[in-house]
C-alpha cells in the first residue's frame, strides 16, 4: 500500500508588489461636496515561481467619479508566495484562486483603505468578495465557450 505524502499549504510572504495613486484634479477635487461612485476592478493572477512556489497577484483597481470628473484612482497589486506541495493536479486552480485570493484580500483591503486615506479622502473599504463563486463564473464561462481551461478570475 503506498503511503500518501502530507499535503503542505504554507504563506511565505504577503507583500505589496504595486502602487498607484493618481488624483489628477487635485486641489480641486477637495472642494467637491457630492461623494464619488466608487467603480472597482479585480484581477487574479498566478505565476508558478520554483518547484512547489506559487506567486498569486490580485490586482485591484478603484475609480472615484463625480458626473464625469476623477476624483481618484487607485490601483493595487497585493501579493502572496505559497509553498504549496502534494496537492493534486485537479485541486491547484481552486487553490490558486480561491485559497490563495481569501488570504491576501484582507492585506489588500487594508493597503486600499490606508493609502486613500492618506491621499486625504475617507477610506475605501472594500465589500467582502466571495472568489469561489468568481471561480464558479468563470469555469462555467470556459464550459460555455467550450473550454476546459479555467481562466484566472476577474470581477468589474
Amino acid at each position: 500500500m503506498k503511503e500518501q505524502q502530507q499535503r503542505i499549504f504554507n504563506i511565505e510572504k504577503i507583500y505589496v508588489k504595486d502602487l498607484s495613486l493618481e488624483i489628477s484634479n487635485a486641489p480641486l477635487v477637495f472642494l467637491e461636496s457630492e461623494a464619488p461612485k466608487i467603480d472597482m476592478q479585480l484581477h487574479i493572477n498566478d505565476n508558478h515561481i520554483k518547484e512547489g512556489m506559487y506567486e498569486v497577484v490580485l490586482t485591484v483597481t478603484i475609480t472615484a467619479k463625480t458626473k464625469n470628473k476623477t476624483i481618484f484612482l487607485v490601483e493595487v497589486q497585493q501579493a502572496g508566495v505559497f509553498q504549496i506541495h502534494n496537492i493534486e493536479e485537479a485541486e491547484m486552480t481552486p487553490i490558486l484562486n480561491i485559497v490563495c485570493p481569501n488570504v491576501i484580500f484582507p492585506y489588500m483591503r487594508e493597503t486600499i483603505s490606508d493609502i486613500v486615506t492618506r491621499a486625504g479622502f475617507p477610506p475605501v473599504i472594500l465589500n467582502p468578495i466571495n472568489f469561489e463563486a468568481l471561480y464558479n463564473e468563470s469555469k462555467q464561462q470556459a464550459a460555455a465557450n467550450g473550454s476546459d481551461q479555467v481562466t484566472n478570475a476577474s470581477k468589474h
